[in-house]
């Protein structure tokens, strides 16, 4: 028998108990300490202000309408053409508005 480890089967001891419980409440305390702290972080935090909205552009179809009757169909073209380069409308909607000002 001299040799031999002490092997210990089931249930842990008292003091493996205790060290277990230990072990629990310490994380438990933690964990509510740190969302503690995180909500009132949040609650005594100033309020950002909401980011400005973007102003929204007229649809292509809008801005022709809205254009006076003297332009004429190449300038109207023109101005489909300087929308595209700044990137407020598509290839695909500068070629519709194109078709629907030559009429095709």
């Amino acid at each position: 028998m001299i040799g031999r480890p002490v092997v210990r089967r089931g249930r842990p001891g008292l003091i493996g108990m205790a060290a277990r419980t230990a072990v629990v409440a310490g994380t438990a305390t933690a964990v509510s300490g740190r969302v503690a702290a995180r909500q009132q972080r949040r609650a005594y935090a100033p309020q950002e202000a909401e980011p400005p909205q973007p102003v929204a552009q007229p649809a292509p179809e809008q801005a022709q309408q809205a254009q006076p009757a003297g332009d004429t169909i190449p300038e109207q073209i023109e101005r489909l053409a300087q929308l595209q380069a700044q990137g407020l409308i598509t290839p695909e909607e500068f070629a519709a508005g194109k078709q629907r000002l030559l009429g095709l």
